[in-house]
């Protein structure tokens, strides 16, 4: 995902043993933004009945500094789906943030 060219974000759709169901891409956006809808983000998983997921998306800008709003966003609607978001990753360049290691948007929901 560091090599494309538009933000992408993907969805790791996980069973109870954390084991990978599918891999599904939830947005494809500009070279600076993708809009996030918080629904379609668990549509799969739910379609799926996935345990959890892991989301992931790219920063074409190499830089990967993440945003904590939308992944505290997607952790309470977990919570209300039970469906766990277990990471939530940022690829730019030949970097990436965890946000879950990093505390954000996870801390508190």
């Amino acid at each position: 995902m560091a090599l494309l060219e538009k933000e992408h974000l993907r969805v790791l759709l996980l069973d109870r043993r954390n084991r990978v169901l599918d891999i599904i891409e939830v947005y494809q956006g500009s070279v600076s933004s993708s809009q996030v809808r918080i629904g379609e983000v668990f549509q799969a998983a739910i379609s799926r009945n996935a345990s959890s997921i892991i989301v992931v998306h790219n920063h074409p800008s190499s830089d990967p500094t993440p945003s904590p709003a939308v992944t505290r966003a997607m952790v309470q609607a977990g919570k209300l789906l039970d469906i766990s978001v277990l990471d939530h990753l940022v690829i730019g360049g030949q970097r990436w943030v965890s946000l879950k290691e990093r505390g954000l948007g996870f801390d508190g929901a």
